[in-house]
């Protein structure tokens, strides 16, 4: 099986070199690394040199070109790039640990090539020096992992940096050209959720980095507590979240849907059109929630009152 890992940088240098070393450190060795830098002014493009002379497995894409994309639209560039088999993401800031391609490439190979298929693992939250503050992501931030596209309309539990996918779904998300995206791991679970098979490995392959640097990063703590003493800005960004996580989710309506999932797609982008009758019938009805019980208390409140939507989203 051949197999890309894709790694998008900008502005690495401080742990990039540390993630290079993780991934030559697999236990499966038979990979190509495909580098694309999104414009970083930083040493991340002499990183980038010294590991490249080092082992030739190694190819930077623009070495010439600095353009910025974007994360989204850089790892979309990314996946264009070489066919293989399978193709695994990675960030740049995180530690693989040494099995991870191995789990999951056995996994993937038990699937029907022909379907779309992502598979993912659990990850150990840690802080800069790698010390461990949350053994499993999973359980600290979601409760349980998603294997549905019911749950993953409304949240996503796949993590870009243990996403491995096929060359079946890698060629379903480059075939669209809009990208009106949340994040590219949210929507690459999507459509393997709708179109083929989502799998969860319950098992630890990456130390997630928390950082003063993380573009997105865990929840933790300190940015809880920061969304609870201003309470207005809370229910803003329930809002966003949720509008964006309907247009995300729209996107899947350009493609062949059986008329289950085609159905559902459309009562969830669809629901906040609707009169209060049956946004109640649809929350309830569908069974939409979030994985922990006090944000679904939350979503379907916010949903069925619209409590501040007209304030949030003129």
């Amino acid at each position: 099986m051949t197999v890309a890992i894709l790694l998008s940088t900008y502005n690495g240098e401080r742990y990039l070199a540390e993630m290079l070393d993780s991934i030559l450190a697999q236990t499966v060795q038979d990979w190509r690394l495909l580098i694309r830098d999104d414009g970083s002014s930083d040493g991340t493009h002499e990183i980038i040199r010294r590991y490249q002379a080092r082992d030739a497995r190694i190819r930077w894409l623009n070495p010439e070109q600095q353009e910025n994309l974007g994360v989204i639209r850089s790892f979309w560039t990314l996946l264009q790039e070489e066919e293989a088999d399978a193709y695994a993401f990675s960030d740049q800031d995180d530690v693989w640990l040494p099995h991870k391609l191995e789990v999951q490439l056995a996994a993937l190979a038990r699937e029907d090539a022909s379907q779309p298929v992502l598979v993912y693992t659990d990850l150990s939250v840690v802080d800069a020096n790698l010390q461990v503050l949350a053994p499993s992501m999973i359980k600290s931030q979601s409760a349980h992992a998603n294997t549905t596209l019911l749950a993953e309309l409304t949240e996503n539990t796949v993590t870009g940096g243990v996403t491995l996918i096929n060359q079946t779904l890698a060629k379903l998300w480059t075939g669209q050209e809009k990208q009106d995206l949340l994040m590219h791991d949210w929507y690459l679970a999507l459509l393997a959720a709708s179109q083929g098979q989502l799998i969860y490995l319950d098992q630890v392959t990456q130390l997630y980095r928390q950082h003063d640097q993380n573009v997105l990063g865990a929840r933790t703590l300190r940015k809880r507590m920061a969304n609870w003493v201003r309470p207005q800005l809370l229910f803003q960004k329930y809002w966003a979240l949720i509008h964006d996580s309907q247009e995300q989710a729209r996107n899947l309506l350009e493609l062949s849907l059986e008329p289950e999932s085609r159905a559902l797609v459309e009562d969830f982008v669809t629901i906040l059109d609707q009169g209060m009758v049956e946004r109640i019938r649809r929350i309830f009805g569908r069974g939409f929630r979030k994985n922990r019980c006090f944000h679904t208390l939350v979503f379907r409140t916010l949903i069925i009152t619209k409590l501040f939507y007209k304030r949030s989203n003129p």
